[in-house]
């Protein structure tokens, strides 16, 4: 997970914010009872993308206790294919599901998502073994791209003109406090009652945002212009690739060193388990700082912003190697690698927009699926080195290789603007 960032002129741009009809003034109670409950939703996808990463120990030894007794290293690694799984589930559904479902009004979109979510999530939760477990964690991330798209375009029309970025930025919030207090918080959880709880209580989240967001936010009608074609002609240009591609492959470094943050903090820097839940805060409250840097200076310095995040997420998975072996250093790095990595999204995600005019929908949604092909190739690349033995603190080098190719290939998509290729 990332953090993503719509600057007004994205908001108020997009086909579909353009297409349909404003919405009637709300009053301000229900206004602020609509933006809550679309908030509720963001803060739960982030608790459930994140959770697993903080309870991959947990996962390891519940649902390969035979592997985990032998290994406990490989049984880690063989665990991170729930990350891989559920980040699989973005990259297909962010995409397939909005250019599918284009036409159907928002709200009945949202709901069906939310219900798809709790159900999924639930049986994340009751199955009973590890590979039904995987197959419901892809199931459960299918969704996660459809609600940010659809929730951050009903908050700016319910904010109305003028105010349509706040309400976006009110959205996407959901998931940087989601990585202060509610990962912590389910990661407790589930090393103290069972990671089966923890689900669980995802899965109520969710629940809770579903009847919230029935009751609260307003309908608006479909867009009867879009359509499969015009959705998907934005992956007919260049520019849309190499920018997924720096998304995929560049993020994917963060998340090769960030899904064994448990046991790098507790093998490798010596912490407790119950420390773990304290590491993630602090991982939270960089990405909180990162976003909100991001959020500054974004929109006017894009390229600038977007390197030094990359930059910064490389030197400090070098800095690793240094930092890592004491507990005070296990924090310092948690926050750093939180800020530099939350420099990425916002820019990155107006970068893929501003290559894919008309079609800012599902490019918005394709950002979410780039960064999750990411969260899935960095954290399988991750366990592979891990399970065949080079220790915790291996993934390290996996994701700088990614990030240094991530930022390659961001060269050679800027250095195209200014000098095109000619046809």
């Amino acid at each position: 997970m990332y953090v993503s960032h719509i600057s007004r002129k994205d908001a108020v741009t997009s086909p579909d914010a353009a297409l349909t009809a404003l919405p009637p003034v709300l009053p301000r109670g229900r206004r602020a009872l609509a933006l809550t409950a679309l908030t509720l939703g963001g803060f739960a996808i982030g608790v459930q993308e994140f959770v697993t990463m903080g309870l991959l120990p947990n996962l390891a030894q519940g649902l390969l206790p035979t592997l985990y007794q032998a290994s406990p290293a490989a049984a880690d690694a063989s665990a991170a294919h729930l990350v891989s799984a559920y980040a699989a589930g973005v990259v297909v559904g962010a995409p397939t599901i909005i250019a599918f479902t284009a036409k159907w009004p928002k709200k009945r979109l949202l709901l069906v998502m939310l219900s798809w979510l709790v159900v999924a999530t639930a049986a994340s939760a009751l199955l009973p073994s590890f590979l039904p477990v995987m197959v419901a964690r892809f199931l459960a991330g299918l969704p996660h791209g459809v609600y940010f798209g659809v929730a951050t375009m009903l908050a700016a029309k319910i904010m109305g003109p003028g105010s349509q970025a706040k309400g976006v930025a009110l959205v996407l919030n959901g998931l940087t406090i989601a990585n202060v207090i509610g990962v912590p918080a389910v990661t407790w959880v589930g090393q103290h009652a069972g990671w089966r709880w923890a689900y669980g209580g995802v899965a109520t989240l969710f629940a809770l945002t579903l009847v919230s967001v029935w009751m609260t936010v307003p309908s608006f009608p479909g867009n009867p212009a879009a359509s499969l074609r015009t959705e998907l002609r934005a992956f007919r240009r260049r520019q849309v690739w190499l920018t997924i591609a720096m998304g995929a492959i560049g993020f994917g470094g963060f998340f090769a060193a960030y899904s064994f943050i448990n046991p790098i903090a507790t093998h490798i820097g010596g912490l407790r388990s119950a420390t773990v839940p304290l590491v993630l805060v602090t991982a939270g409250i960089g990405m909180t700082l990162g976003n909100a840097i991001a959020g500054m200076t974004g929109d006017r310095h894009l390229a600038p912003t977007l390197f030094a995040g990359y930059g910064g997420v490389a030197v400090t998975l070098f800095a690793g190697f240094f930092l890592l072996h004491t507990g005070p250093g296990v924090f310092l790095w948690a926050l750093l690698l939180g800020v530099f990595s939350q420099l990425v999204g916002p820019p990155a995600q107006s970068r893929l927009m501003n290559v894919a005019p008309g079609s800012e929908t599902i490019a918005a949604a394709s950002h979410h699926a780039a960064f999750n092909i990411g969260n899935s190739l960095g954290a399988f690349l991750g366990g592979v080195v891990v399970a065949a033995g080079f220790g915790f603190l291996s993934p390290l080098w996996v994701g700088l290789i990614l990030v240094l190719i991530g930022i390659g290939i961001g060269t050679v998509s800027f250095g195209l603007d200014r000098h095109p290729v000619q046809h």
